[in-house]
């Protein structure tokens, strides 16, 4: 006969011992949290041992090679301990008892819930898909939260990058543009929108940024990059991504990184085309090591006058902003000394390994980086 889930709860309370919160609290056995990590985000019993209830079975022996050790299993309102409570009594475990009620009953009582980390509960609701990932969790979020990006321009790439950055609780972004929303942005500058054509892109780009995520501070910075500032506007931050959409003032960024010794998240798109790569000064390759001159203006028309996919800036963008997290966290294998290339028609990635150049003018002697000058339409020192 099949019993209905009502009845299988009072056989397993049959076959496994229940504690209260108050008895497990004086009792002190080893006290398994058996939630799964997502769980584990909204509060945990202090001293607990945290093992979701999928690998309980495969680890606990681990934890426990005593059979004759006092366990106190504990979920969220006290049903799955029971079904895992039963799994250890099976297993040959004498001492098993699941806690009535759970967690929410602990907590209920009074007894002492602890926050991992420092985030709140806002935040651990916001965040709770960072915090189940291994290379995330509370440490990495803490991280991203303390962590400045600044993004240089508030366009096409800036746009999706931006909003990635503060959705993922980047504590301090910085916005530099000196330009207003126009209607032709707004096929692919998914930062604005049409109320706001006229307005300085920073300002727009600040109310996005703070509706979307009120723990992101955002710095604008309404100017145009130049020599004589663009030392004290990239000043202090972790990473910069740049979105900028010309040569001279990718080139006067990359000059500037290797004063700062900051690394540079690259993008750039061109009709149905893009490719991101990431600049670490004396790392890898610097953006003159791969481009040591810009190509001739007809080669390289701006997006006025090629057009560019409007999705595709996003797909870029977004890149760049996997790509500036990776950096803050301390994960993965960044783009460094790598140039990924996107054919949207295509829909293909590829891969193109770079190296150093020992004689680049920008990054060849550490110990002298590059003059900074602006740069006229062809790269040359202007004036």
């Amino acid at each position: 006969m099949t019993l209905n889930p009502r009845e299988m709860l009072e056989a397993l309370k049959r076959e496994v011992p229940e504690v209260t919160p108050a008895e497990a609290a004086g009792r002190h056995p080893l006290l398994i949290d058996i939630r799964e990590p997502i769980e584990h985000a909204r509060g945990v019993i202090p001293d607990a041992v945290l093992l979701p209830m999928g690998h309980l079975e495969a680890s606990i022996e681990e934890i426990a090679p005593d059979r004759e050790t006092d366990i106190v299993l504990y979920c969220a309102s006290g049903q799955r301990s029971l079904v895992s409570g039963k799994a250890l009594i099976d297993m040959g475990y004498t001492s098993v008892a699941s806690m009535s009620g759970g967690i929410q009953a602990w907590a209920a009582e009074g007894l002492p819930v602890e926050a991992p980390g420092g985030l709140d509960a806002a935040q651990r609701s916001r965040y709770a898909r960072h915090l189940v990932l291994p290379e995330v969790g509370v440490e990495g979020q803490e991280r991203l939260l303390a962590a400045s990006v600044l993004v240089i321009g508030a366009g096409g790439l800036g746009s999706p990058a931006a909003l990635y950055l503060a959705a993922a609780g980047v504590g301090t972004l910085g916005i530099v543009d000196d330009d207003a929303v126009d209607l032709t942005n707004l096929q692919r500058q998914v930062l604005h929108d049409t109320h706001r054509i006229g307005r300085p892109k920073v300002e727009s780009a600040t109310e996005t940024i703070e509706a979307l995520n009120p723990d992101v501070s955002v710095r604008p910075h309404a100017e145009r990059l130049e020599a004589s500032n663009v030392l004290d506007v990239m000043k202090g931050y972790d990473v910069v991504v740049d979105g900028t959409d010309n040569f001279p003032t990718r080139y006067l960024v990359n000059d500037a990184s290797m004063h700062l010794r900051v690394p540079v998240v690259h993008g750039s798109v061109f009709r149905f085309e893009g490719q991101a790569s990431v600049f670490w000064p004396y790392e890898g390759p610097c953006y003159r090591c791969i481009f040591p001159a810009p190509p001739p203006p007809e080669f390289a028309p701006n997006c006025a006058v090629a057009g560019v996919l409007g999705a595709l800036p996003g797909i870029i963008g977004t890149i760049q902003a996997v790509e500036a997290i990776k950096l803050v966290l301390g994960i993965g294998d960044p783009l460094v000394g790598r140039l990924l290339t996107y054919d949207a028609l295509a829909q293909r990635f590829d891969t193109m390994h770079v190296s150093r150049d020992p004689s680049c003018p920008a990054c060849g002697d550490e110990d002298d980086p590059p003059t900074l000058v602006d740069y006229d339409e062809a790269c040359l020192p202007a004036g």
